[in-house]
């Protein structure tokens, strides 16, 4: 649950030009180094363990201004539900043949009650779109409602109906419904945990899910201080707030999992992910596990579409191994 983004349009678009000023200054990420280059390295690890987003945005959306995205049919602010919030962009590849592809949705975070798919200057979410078109998949970014106006389970209803629409119109764009993968940052994966956990908001048997990837997010709730941001979204009960928890139901479930978080994060991000690792393993269903060293909670996310493909790898691996289930 990422530090709220108090940046505003304009911010992002003072950002860009600073951005384009410094390419002359910046060496270039070759393209599939598959590793974090020593001055990236360096900049991230002078930002400590904590959560940066303005500061990391500055380190990475110079890497994303230098190179033109991947040609792609874009359809932004498509509405799939009644409130302003709930739309999602599309990006579906140009070209690719005709086999239908699998879909990556992706779930921003924002602490609960900030965040959104995108910005006008900012190259962020797009830069998860962009990959997910190079890949020859088909991209869905959505946005969702936001604590404190809208409490538990906002996230997880909102999830629902993006992936209900997703499932209803992603072949029309070249998708296959049979395959999608659910992926969540920070305050994205608890929605994305607490969808896949909770069949109360499945919209098909086991979820709709060929998968589901779980980035620094919080899973089991027990013992966690209900205080903000947490207690804004799940409320300050602590009984109920750790009964909404979805560790439980993601070790219970059979929808198959992946686990990620960065070396410079907040410990509490560690915990997690070791704590549901260990839980789906003693349950006999290990998750695809990858703990980024030399990451922190934004540029895990930021990175990917560079040439630094130690994440963008594993998710390859994993949508390739990862089939839903019947009657999925």
């Amino acid at each position: 649950m990422h530090r709220p983004n108090r940046r505003t349009p304009h911010g992002w678009r003072l950002l860009r030009r600073l951005a384009l000023a410094a390419l002359a200054t910046l060496p270039a990420i070759p393209s599939g180094a598959g590793e974090m280059p020593a001055y990236i390295a360096a900049e991230v690890a002078a930002l400590g363990p904590a959560i940066e987003p303005v500061a990391t945005a500055r380190i990475y959306a110079p890497i994303h201004v230098m190179q033109p995205p991947p040609p792609a049919k874009v359809a932004r602010d498509i509405a799939y539900g009644d409130d302003p919030r709930q739309v999602l962009d599309l990006f579906a590849p140009e070209g690719g043949g005709t086999a239908p592809k699998p879909v990556l949705v992706f779930v921003h975070g924002g602490a609960f009650v900030r965040g959104n798919k995108t910005a006008p200057g900012s190259p962020f979410y797009d830069n998860v779109m962009n990959w997910a078109v190079a890949t020859n998949m088909i991209g869905v970014n959505i946005t969702y409602r936001l604590a404190p106006d809208h409490p538990w389970p906002a996230g997880a209803e909102d999830v629902a109906a993006a992936l209900a629409w997703v499932r209803d119109n992603v072949a029309a764009h070249g998708g296959d419904p049979a395959r999608i993968f659910l992926m969540g940052h920070s305050a994205g994966a608890v929605h994305v945990a607490s969808y896949a956990a909770q069949p109360q908001f499945h919209v098909a048997p086991g979820g709709g899910l060929a998968g589901a990837i779980l980035v620094s997010g919080v899973y089991d709730l027990a013992g966690v201080p209900a205080r903000p941001p947490m207690s804004l979204y799940f409320g300050d009960d602590p009984a109920r707030f750790a009964e909404r928890g979805a560790l439980d139901g993601l070790v219970a479930g059979a929808v198959p999992v992946m686990v990620v978080d960065a070396e410079l994060e907040p410990p509490v991000f560690h915990r997690q992910a070791d704590r549901l690792e260990q839980a789906l393993c003693a349950a006999g269903r290990c998750p695809a596990r990858l703990h980024m060293t030399g990451h922190n909670h934004m540029s895990e996310i930021y990175a990917i579409g560079t040439g630094d493909t130690l994440f963008t790898d594993a998710i390859r691996t994993f949508v390739a191994g990862s089939r839903q289930k019947p009657g999925g």
